[in-house]
């Protein structure tokens, strides 16, 4: 035990759990298929039971599982819900402390391969003057931060305990990075924890996928292209949005029971947003680094979990813009609701913007004032860049963070 109630944490899955896997994979019912669809109304069974006999004889879960321990990883509990994150400190001196968080439907584990290259650059190639201390939290509901109570899916809320977990290991000021549910935590950060954050950055920010469609007005070349992309997403690729949004318990039997199911449900998800350039998820990404993330939700039983943050997420959201009058909530001195109603922000930290090929991020949507102090786009990667092109995701980071105190 250390100091501030945080343990030291170590993943150790009993071998009945990856035996019962194995054996709920051998015993499961396909799906037929209709044939000549290909990808058009979801996951193929001939393309998914050829994953799933690899996850079920090939994938070594304990090498993954090794090399996830080789992070030290701690646990703690704020504000009653258990907070499990890993704290990787940097041999350089000068280091700077960098929060880093996942979104959906990812972990920790999505950072392997950016650990290396953030906090020891020289070793990389690098610069030492780039280096942080990384700090990796499992968001409550994800990874091994199991929800005790409803409520962990309101985004300020997580904001605040992260800015709670940074100060019990003594970092007063920190640089924050995010990505998906994970870049809506950093937006909300400089709010939740005024003037600690020294600088954000965040990829592939998207309109709100359940408001209107975007416009083409006006819109040219990539955010042209964006758009349009968005709107077809919009209409053809929020179900499973819709379905966590509304009934999460429903859909959490499947994905508690059925391990194929967990896999269908998030391997979906990087067949329609990893690299397009891609015919299949494991082109664009280590196909054992994804059935880790796979494995963490099923042994985890994170199907349910994280189908109610998402939820939870959805009615905080609907919630956001309150009416005037409203009581405080406690966002720090430096902003709050004005008496004549309306919200009052901190001042912003300077903040950065990468957009990968998959992404649907426009710029005149998503940051209609230019706020972001740089907006980067790249022909390549996707939603997951640091599992599909880290290398461009560590040198965006590195040169936006450089300098910056």
């Amino acid at each position: 035990m250390t100091n501030n109630g945080i343990h030291p944490f170590r993943i150790d899955v009993a071998q009945t759990e990856l035996d019962d896997m194995r054996a709920r994979i051998a015993n499961t019912r396909w799906a037929r298929e209709l044939p000549g669809l290909g990808w058009g109304r979801g996951v193929p069974t001939s393309y998914l039971r050829r994953i799933a006999e690899y996850w079920q004889h090939t994938f070594d879960w304990r090498a993954a599982e090794t090399r996830l321990n080789a992070l030290p990883q701690f646990v703690t509990e704020i504000d009653g819900q258990p907070i499990h994150f890993a704290h990787v400190r940097s041999p350089e001196p000068e280091a700077r402390p960098m929060l880093m968080l996942h979104g959906w439907p990812s972990s920790f584990a999505e950072f392997l391969d950016v650990v290396g290259p953030l906090t020891d650059p020289v070793t990389h190639g690098g610069r030492a003057e780039d280096a942080v201390h990384l700090v990796l939290p499992s968001l409550p509901g994800f990874g091994f931060s199991a929800v005790t109570e409803a409520g962990w899916g309101d985004l300020f809320r997580v904001a605040g305990a992260f800015a709670e977990l940074m100060t019990r290991l003594g970092y007063e000021r920190f640089l924050a990075q995010g990505t998906d549910v994970g870049s809506g935590v950093v937006a909300m950060l400089p709010m939740a924890a005024a003037g600690r954050v020294i600088a954000t950055h965040v990829n592939g920010p998207t309109p709100f996928p359940l408001g209107p469609e975007v416009s083409l007005d006006g819109l040219a070349g990539g955010d042209l292209d964006r758009a349009q992309r968005f709107n077809t997403f919009r209409e053809d690729g929020t179900g499973y949005l819709h379905i966590q949004a509304t009934r999460p318990q429903t859909i959490a039997y499947g994905l508690t029971d059925s391990p194929v199911a967990q896999l269908a449900w998030i391997v979906e998800k990087f067949a329609e947003w990893t690299d397009p350039s891609y015919e299949l998820p494991e082109d664009a990404v280590d196909l054992d680094l994804l059935l880790t993330t796979v494995s963490l939700y099923w042994f985890n039983e994170l199907g349910w979990s994280t189908a109610h943050t998402l939820y939870e997420g959805m009615q905080a959201y609907k919630a956001f813009a309150r009416p005037a009058g409203d009581k405080e909530v406690g966002w720090g001195d430096s902003g709050g609701w004005s008496d004549a109603g309306g919200w009052t922000p901190p001042p912003a930290p300077p903040s950065a913007v990468s957009v990968f090929a998959a992404d649907l991020s426009v710029r005149r949507e998503v940051d209609p004032a230019g706020a972001h102090a740089a907006w980067t786009e790249h022909d390549r990667g996707g939603h997951f860049p640091a599992m599909e092109v880290p290398e461009l995701l560590v040198t965006d980071i590195q040169e936006f963070f450089r300098g910056r105190d």
